[in-house]
């Protein structure tokens, strides 16, 4: 949910969720129009609301990202080395292959 303020009640909070908005749109007053058909207008301008939709959206993901990692490393403990190990691997074999590309061009002049 986002924390908005109804216009001309400053001190009246009210949380929206986010996934109800259709529009928002300033006719200098910002209205947001929902998918239910209802309106409201807000006290806060359109970009800010973008900002606390885009903000929620960004708490959303990353709590739902890092209970997924929760998940698969408990799940597989045991395979938390051999990711280790590969992540490692193809950083060293990608880091070879930059040596080596660069040994192989070395004292040769363009064509």
């Amino acid at each position: 949910m986002i924390t908005l303020h109804r216009l001309g009640h400053k001190l009246e909070l009210f949380r929206l969720n986010p996934d109800l908005i259709v529009t928002v749109e300033a006719t200098p007053d910002t209205v947001i129009t929902l998918a239910t058909g209802a309106k409201i207008v807000v006290a806060e301008t359109p970009e800010r609301v973008a900002k606390e939709v885009r903000a929620y959206r960004v708490d959303v993901l990353a709590a739902a990202l890092g209970r997924r990692h929760e998940q698969r490393r408990a799940a597989a403990p045991h395979l938390a080395s051999v990711r280790l190990a590969a992540e490692l691997g193809q950083t060293e074999h990608a880091a070879a292959e930059t040596t080596a590309d660069h040994a192989g061009h070395a004292g040769h002049a363009p064509a």
